[in-house]
């Protein structure tokens, strides 16, 4: 885990990160490593109840919390809470970009609103969040980590939607990269492959086909949260401080083998749930 030996636990004492999306899953656990790091946490969702059971976690971990409902798609909601945690816990350093949306659906059965609402949420949410941060990471002269998904880069089948929007993010990081290096700002992505026990898994498998997708991942298991915040983590680091516009792929090897073995669980996950975790 990290703060384990391998990072000194006073890595990031004094400096403050942002996560969206991080009341659950990946994103607090990106939060969590943060936290045992020495950072304050600033986390924002849509849920006020699930962001204050998170805030507590974080709290029990020594952190200084700011947990503020706002949803990515809404400017104003975003600034809001940008201005909270900056009054609470001063200019943040690490902005990441996590919230996001998916669920399978075949492409000619995708409605029109399914595909702008995880549009929305993914890339015009990621948008919102490092608009809204730039002046305070150009005073902090922080970093910016977005957090995508192999559909941004393999055709995975019954993820169009999916598809579209990461690699939409993966873009939009190069593009912040390229701007945003004179000023100090680092821009990367991290591409987590299957995830335990989360509730993007839950969403696109069933129980035997997390058992399936093990025989096609080279490591042979799937990865924790841990393992994405321990790479979130190195990313902000000042081991770091010459990488920017770079895509991290945290997935155990499964993007080597292509899709395949993701469009036949699919099928058969659509077979037996027809909203297809929607």
């Amino acid at each position: 885990m990290v703060g384990d030996g391998v990072f000194p636990t006073t890595l990031f004492a004094g400096k403050r990160v942002f996560v969206t999306g991080g009341g659950s899953g990946i994103n607090l656990g990106i939060a969590r490593a943060f936290a045992r790091l020495g950072a304050d946490i600033a986390i924002c969702g849509r849920t006020q109840e699930r962001l204050d059971r998170a805030a507590q976690e974080l709290g029990g971990l020594g952190a200084r919390v700011v947990a503020k409902a706002a949803d990515v798609r809404q400017p104003d909601e975003m600034q809001a809470a940008f201005e909270a945690a900056r009054e609470t816990i001063g200019d943040i350093d690490v902005l990441v970009c996590g919230a996001a949306g998916n669920f399978l659906a075949p492409a000619d059965q995708l409605s029109p609103n399914g595909f702008r609402t995880v549009m929305d949420i993914d890339l015009y949410g990621s948008f919102n969040a490092a608009r809204l941060a730039f002046d305070q990471l150009v005073r902090s002269r922080g970093s910016i980590i977005f957090i995508t998904a192999p559909m941004a880069h393999v055709a995975h089948a019954y993820q169009a939607h999916v598809g579209a929007a990461k690699a939409g993010v993966e873009m939009l990081m190069k593009n912040l990269a390229l701007e945003w290096g004179p000023y100090g700002i680092r821009c990367n992505s991290i591409i987590p492959g299957l995830v335990e026990d989360t509730e993007g898994l839950h969403r696109i498998s069933d129980e035997a086909g997390r058992q399936s997708f093990l025989d096609h991942i080279p490591l042979r298991r799937m990865g924790v949260v841990e393992e994405i915040g321990h790479a979130a983590t190195f990313l902000a680091s000042p081991l770091a401080s010459y990488i920017t516009g770079t895509s991290l792929w945290v997935d155990g090897g499964q993007g080597l083998p292509g899709s395949g073995f993701f469009n036949r669980n699919g099928a058969d996950f659509l077979a037996a749930n027809p909203r297809g975790g929607r």
